[in-house]
């Protein structure tokens, strides 16, 4: 079959650019190994996607050229993609931090996708098992003025085989393989000499050597609002205690910038000025884990002293029998709590990847390869990645519509 343009990969970025070249009269081919669409849509925010966040921009991004998302974000925004759905009566709420979700489950925002994709003609074949990519040999003078002599992509298939001069790969990461993640991405990158920036889990949870968080481990369940850093980079929402180690959002935003064998630090009284409270006690006979107990549970204060007293030697005494730099001892303590994560719970449990194709091989305005006319990637599988919050499928709607209106 020929057609004008092949998307590998149907979910969120697969099908934005699919329904895009559609809508300007580009024959699109629309191929996946999987066989439903959009897997990751349907299990995110819970069941109701996040499928966006309103304060979206750059700033929200990682990386090696933080430049490189402005000119797809800022044409297509948020507010593009809400028009959309209001377009198919779709409705959705506002939760913290710009976040919004659905509010009946995400399959109607997969039903929206395959209608628009539909309507533009899409042709779809899922359960597609991709075999081999190649390309014509090179016309002499190669380059953008030579665009519609361009050689044709050939992809052999389980379906059978489809050419076109446009080949975009929108296959995401590594994240939840169980929704059917691959490296196939990358390995077409690789065929076609693409560089890719070193790749690794992000938005994931952060493990522990087991001997090291033993006394942490019963504390499984137990959620703190903290501001966690590392280097410049800073996370104020809630902490997950977990058997393993340590969750929740604000962990899940750090891990995407924390470096292997590095402390975190995690202030963990972030409204409050320990230094002075602690002061104001000189004269209490209330020991300091019974003291903490009016911002943490009993369970945890009793093991943050006793892990304070073991690298301190400040044991758990009543308030009055601590000296001016024993007091500021523990108030330093409390607001930079340093941990060191052995590890994460890598991309089974992860919510992107970080890394990817290199933005210094493509063109920031329609996501297409420098050296290699006619391919182009979108998604996940670039190295652009969002913090939490619906800042990754807006990439994903972002680079789906850059690269559709290019194709």
């Amino acid at each position: 079959m020929k057609t004008d343009v092949i998307i590998i990969g149907s979910g969120a970025a697969g099908m934005m650019c699919a329904m895009q070249a559609g809508q300007r009269g580009r024959s699109v081919v629309l191929l996946d190994h999987a066989k439903k669409l959009a897997e990751k849509i349907r299990i995110s925010g819970g069941g109701h996607c996040n499928f966006t966040n309103l304060d979206s921009g750059p700033e929200n991004f990682i990386s090696g050229n933080p430049a490189f998302c402005r000119s797809a974000l800022a044409r297509y925004t948020p507010r593009d993609f809400i028009v959309l759905l209001q377009k198919h009566r779709i409705g959705y709420h506002k939760k913290t931090l710009g976040q919004l979700f659905c509010d009946d489950e995400a399959e109607v925002l997969i039903t929206m996708l395959r209608e628009e994709c539909d309507a533009a003609g899409v042709k779809r074949f899922m359960s597609c098992k991709i075999e081999k990519i190649e390309r014509s040999p090179l016309p002499s003078g190669e380059g953008a003025g030579v665009r519609e002599k361009a050689p044709a992509f050939q992809v052999s298939t389980s379906r059978g085989e489809f050419e076109a001069k446009s080949l975009v790969i929108a296959t995401g990461g590594l994240s939840i393989p169980k929704t059917g993640a691959t490296p196939f991405g990358y390995h077409v990158a690789e065929q076609f000499g693409v560089p890719i920036a070193k790749l690794k889990p992000g938005l994931v949870p952060l493990s522990f050597a087991p001997d090291d968080w033993k006394p942490y481990a019963d504390l499984t369940g137990v959620s703190l609002d903290v501001s966690v850093s590392f280097e410049k980079h800073s996370f104020r929402e809630n902490m997950l205690v977990t058997h393993r180690g340590l969750s929740g959002p604000a962990i899940l935003q750090i891990s995407s910038y924390w470096q292997h064998g590095q402390p975190l630090h995690i202030d963990l009284l972030p409204d409050c000025d320990m230094a002075a409270l602690l002061d104001e006690q000189k004269g209490s006979k209330k020991l300091l884990s019974n003291y903490l107990t009016q911002w943490f549970p009993k369970n945890f204060t009793d093991v943050w002293c006793a892990q304070l007293a073991e690298r301190t030697q400040i044991g758990n005494k009543p308030l009055n029998q601590y000296n001016d730099k024993q007091r500021k001892q523990i108030a330093a303590a409390l607001h930079d709590w340093q941990i060191t994560p052995s590890g994460t719970l890598g991309y089974t449990k992860a919510e992107v990847t970080c890394g990817g194709i290199d933005t210094r091989a493509l063109s920031s305005k329609t996501m297409e390869c420098n050296d290699v006319p006619g391919l182009y990637f979108i998604g996940e599988v670039v190295d652009v990645t969002g913090q939490l919050g619906g800042h990754n499928f807006q990439w994903a709607w972002a680079s789906g519509y850059a690269a559709g209106q290019a194709v």
